[in-house]
């Protein structure tokens, strides 16, 4: 029996098994997706064994990942109501879907791990926000629920009622993020900087500035005064961005994910 499978193997899906395969052997692990084709060419990439059927892929194994869109579940449900077994470990990275609305579609009985990973985990730099009962799980089972989420990057565990959040701060946050290096070169450019050398320098001072908020314990905005000369050109771009609503911007974006998220299950 493997040890963890996956339905559903998109963008996610696919990365979060890539981080698995640096700890597990190819063998503990199962899939299934909805296309035969691109089934076929994962596990000639990887070596993990795929299966046709939801039901076949959740009775081989002990850890079992919803890796499908949220409009997908209900029919996931349908294949696997009742039929999740009682040592088995469920955990979910589908946005929208709270604890109790996957216990309605698994069973009762069902133990629910709620996450919300990013894209970034592709490249072994994944956040997580975590949820779950702790008191439902043997300690061998946290350590291998912990262990899954590091194999990708970081996690941050958190009150299930504060998920629809974690969407905005790391789920979706990475396109913005995009976004802003995208912008930002753009605007290099226009002032003669060759787009490659652009890209490349405004990505690397993005990877560099978040490694200073995270290895410097500093606030941000004291990191920010530090770069801020009096009657310096930072400072001068800083009040175009005010000027022109950056910060009102971003906290307007992370209201939209909020409500959307809270409206994905129906």
């Amino acid at each position: 029996m493997a040890k963890i499978g996956f339905i559903g193997m998109g963008n996610m899906g696919t990365a979060i098994m890539r981080g698995l395969l640096k700890t597990y052997k190819p063998e503990e692990l199962l899939f299934t997706s909805a296309h035969e084709a691109k089934m076929q060419k994962i596990t000639e990439e990887t070596g993990v064994a795929h299966v046709s059927t939801v039901t076949e892929c959740a009775s081989q194994v002990k850890y079992l990942v919803l890796a499908v869109k949220p409009q997908v579940l209900p029919t996931v449900f349908k294949e696997l109501n009742g039929k999740i077994r009682k040592n088995q470990v469920v955990i979910s990275i589908a946005a929208g879907y709270a604890i109790a609305d996957l216990q309605a579609g698994l069973g009762d009985e069902a133990r629910i791990v709620r996450s919300m990973p990013n894209t970034p985990a592709m490249v072994g730099e994944g956040m997580s926000g975590v949820s779950y009962d702790e008191n439902l799980f043997t300690d061998e089972e946290k350590q291998v629920i912990d262990g899954f989420f590091t194999s990708f990057g970081k996690m941050e565990k958190v009150d299930e009622k504060l998920m629809d959040v974690v969407g905005s701060a790391s789920g979706c946050s990475p396109a913005y993020v995009y976004m802003f290096i995208e912008a930002l070169a753009d605007g290099c450019v226009k002032n003669g900087l060759p787009r490659q050398a652009a890209y490349k320098m405004v990505a690397q001072a993005v990877l560099g500035s978040a490694k200073m908020v995270l290895e410097t314990g500093k606030h941000p905005g004291e990191l920010k005064d530090m770069v801020c000369s009096p009657g310096g050109t930072t400072i001068e771009g800083l009040a175009a961005l005010e000027e022109n609503g950056f910060r009102g911007a971003i906290i307007k974006a992370c209201d939209a994910n909020f409500e959307k998220n809270k409206k994905l299950k129906g």
